[in-house]
């Protein structure tokens, strides 16, 4: 890998806004059905030495762990889910942190847009 410039001192890959269905929730009225979660995901990876896509992580790799999880089967917590996204990301070998944020956009309707949560994890 080619060393970075001094310039750059950290490389985000991001998703934002990507919306999954997941069947999720604690309540008997989430139970057996489908909710739709608006979810950003951000991760850092490794600076420069770019020349391929196999040198970055893939933002399609990011969505499609979002969207794994989701098809997974019912998960209670948002915050379960938003973890296991982030244990996802971090399983990326270039990833160093994973920021993920996960919105339920029907949680508090129509009194607020959303409500979820906001998870950050480091590797090691």
């Amino acid at each position: 890998m080619t060393k970075s410039p001094s310039h750059i001192s950290e490389t985000r890959v991001f998703v934002r806004g990507l919306e999954v269905h997941a069947e999720i929730g604690v309540y008997d009225h989430e139970q057996g059905r489908t909710q739709s979660l608006l979810v950003d995901i951000e991760v850092t990876v490794e600076t420069g030495g770019w020349r391929h896509l196999a040198d970055t992580v893939n933002y399609e790799t990011l969505a499609a762990h979002a969207e794994k999880i989701a098809a997974g089967g019912h998960i209670g917590l948002v915050e379960s889910f938003a973890e296991r996204l982030a244990e996802a990301c971090l399983g990326e070998p270039r990833v160093t942190a994973a920021r993920v944020r996960v919105e339920k956009p029907a949680a508090l309707a129509p009194r607020a847009a959303a409500a979820g949560v906001e998870i950050i994890a480091r590797r090691g």
